[in-house]
């Protein structure tokens, strides 16, 4: 896999030197051009050498509410101390580390630093300046008692134990998968990395795939800003994602297993690649499976980095040495996935749940949920709370018991503001919506007759109810108190979608341009009512017109602001005498 030997090549070197690569080429007998083509598209790959010492201060929204400008500002001042040439420490932003309830992050040298000082980053600046190793800021894997975990943190790989004890002995078959298969549909367990597919259909359709090989992916690539929930889950379960792997593996009939993880957990690639090997060592998986003749190994594979990689089809073009272009669907991966093969492709916490659910029965993990919710998942919740972290809780939680009660309320005596349950995605939600803003469907089973307003904070968090009020309901949940600029934050979320646009389709690659052309002439004051309407509009066209779910969601920080947050926005289209706006015509907005 080209993408792997790029990345040893450039943890040997900082970078990827033209000699170096040409000698990769020759000796994997592949074009140049491919390798440029590859190293090229992803963030993670330096073609050239940069600083001494580059330090890379996360941009994105929750770091963003905690500071990371001034801290980003401060820190380049140092760098000009330093060196005002630039060549000794590079100071810049960064796409989201995944490290939100500690935020502001910061990268140093590819080492990530999260929750510490100004003063405390200088001095880790300076180290690295000097030359002196930098020190690892290594993070608690106690186990926390989840349900999830039906062996209390101690692994003991009993869910693929029942699975391989039901082999028969005569055709080999495992008579146990029908079970396995039941007892995922009674859960009513669905895909949490959005796309709530249900899994029993997923692993069944692949089952049934006439393949000699067939493959299971799982997909840790969370870089969505606030999504941090399954950084948590490999760091201090890893040993349940292996398992899941395993059933997952066995219950399809395929060949091999890939864990896809972002190239900024180390210690959590780590953790995962000590998980296999203690399987491995334990018969749980590799060769012979527990002495049932049947083999299943696994192996993590290193995201060389971009949030479109949590796309499915662009994590497989990253696995098959391309571009992580989105592919057009049909086909579905459950047919043609990886190398063109039946693969299962399921997110980490999915995964993870599968042992629980085969071991204690659908009903079990079906019947935790409140509120007409079912079943648990795992919150990320960050923003301007007391207690930012990941929290496992009941699906139909409402707002007031996951902000107040799990979160500690909102920090520094702020009132909240507006809530982003879907992180970037979803767009805003405030906390008093009009009736008329909302379906009559909802209406009428949520809020009282004759009420005028719906109380955010009594929103059972559940992905049928937010879609019932069209919006969405993800892994990540901001918080964001009183004292926020809401267009400010809808400027940055989009950037953060512009940025990370893999620029395959135009919808998405121009159109992501356009909103934060359009977002910056709002905060500037810029921007008149006819240009609003102009953006909204181009948000529905790329809403319809684009590849994947990146362009999709794109748009909806702009169109959740102006209309939930009309008040917000009039306040920057009443600002008048500054430079004249620039004029964006129809068809260039449309285009």
């Amino acid at each position: 896999m080209l993408v792997q030997e790029l990345n040893a090549l450039q943890k040997r070197f900082g970078y990827l030197p033209a000699d170096e690569l040409k000698e990769l080429s020759r000796r994997l007998g592949v074009p140049l051009h491919r390798l440029h083509e590859v190293a090229s598209f992803f963030p993670h790959f330096k073609l050239k050498k940069g600083a001494d010492v580059e330090v890379l201060v996360c941009r994105d929204v929750s770091c963003c509410l905690r500071g990371a400008e001034p801290l980003r500002q401060g820190l380049k001042a140092l760098a000009n101390e330093i060196d005002p040439t630039g060549k000794s420490v590079h100071v810049d932003g960064v796409s989201c580390l995944g490290q939100c309830d500690h935020a502001p992050a910061v990268l140093i040298n590819d080492q990530v630093y999260y929750g510490l000082t100004e003063p405390q980053l200088r001095s880790r600046i300076h180290s690295a300046v000097a030359r002196d190793p930098l020190p690892h800021q290594r993070a608690d894997r106690s186990p926390q008692g989840w349900k999830i975990d039906p062996y209390g943190g101690t692994p003991r790989y009993e869910a693929v134990q029942k699975l391989v004890a039901t082999r028969d002995p005569a055709s080999g078959a495992l008579l146990g998968i029908d079970a396995l298969l039941e007892s995922l549909k009674e859960s009513t367990l669905r895909g949490m990395g959005g796309a709530r597919f249900p899994t029993h259909i997923k692993w069944a359709a692949v089952r049934s795939q006439q393949s000699d090989t067939k493959y299971v992916v799982c997909n840790g690539d969370e870089s969505e800003p606030g999504t941090f929930k399954d950084r948590e889950l490999l760091r201090r379960a890893p040993h349940l994602l292996v398992e899941g792997m395993v059933l997952a593996g066995l219950t399809a009939g395929a060949t091999k297993g890939y864990i896809y993880i972002r190239h900024e957990y180390h210690e959590e690639i780590e953790a995962v690649e000590e998980a296999i090997r203690d399987a491995r060592s334990r018969g749980a998986c590799g060769d012979d499976i527990f002495g049932s003749g049947l083999s299943f190994p696994v192996e993590v594979f290193v995201s060389p980095g971009g949030y479109i990689c949590g796309e499915e089809s662009a994590l497989l073009e990253a696995m098959e040495d391309r571009r992580a272009e989105p592919r057009n669907k049909p086909p579905f991966p459950t047919v043609k996935g990886l190398f063109n093969q039946p693969t299962i492709i399921n997110n980490v916490e999915t995964l993870m749940w599968t042992p629980a659910i085969y071991l204690n029965g659908g009903a079990w993990y079906r019947d935790q949920g409140v509120n007409g919710g079912q079943g648990l998942w795992f919150c990320s919740i960050s923003g301007d709370v007391r207690d930012p972290g990941v929290y496992e809780v009941p699906f139909g939680i409402t707002v007031r018991d996951l902000v107040y009660r799990r979160a500690g309320g909102m920090a520094g005596g702020q009132r909240l503001k507006a809530i982003a349950p879907s992180g970037p995605s979803g767009g805003f939600l405030p906390t008093l919506i009009p009736r008329n803003a909302l379906p009559k469907t909802f209406v009428e089973k949520y809020l009282p007759e004759g009420g005028a307003f719906f109380d955010i904070l009594d929103l059972p968090l559940d992905p049928d109810v937010l879609r019932g009020m069209e919006g969405m309901l993800g892994a990540a949940f901001v918080a964001v108190g009183e004292q926020a600029d809401l267009v400010a934050l809808a400027l940055n979320l989009t950037e953060f979608f512009r940025n990370e646009s893999c620029g395959k389709c135009v919808p998405c690659r121009i159109g992501s341009q356009k909103l934060v052309e359009m977002l910056r002439a709002l905060k500037a004051g810029q921007l008149d009512r006819e240009h609003l309407d102009l953006a909204s509009s181009l948000g529905q066209t790329m809403i319809l017109t684009s590849i994947c779910g990146l362009g999709q969601v794109a748009p909806n920080p702009l169109l959740s602001l102006v209309k939930y947050f009309p008040d917000d926005v009039d306040a920057y289209l009443d600002r008048r005498g500054g430079p004249p706006v620039r004029e964006f015509s129809a068809f260039e907005t449309m285009v």
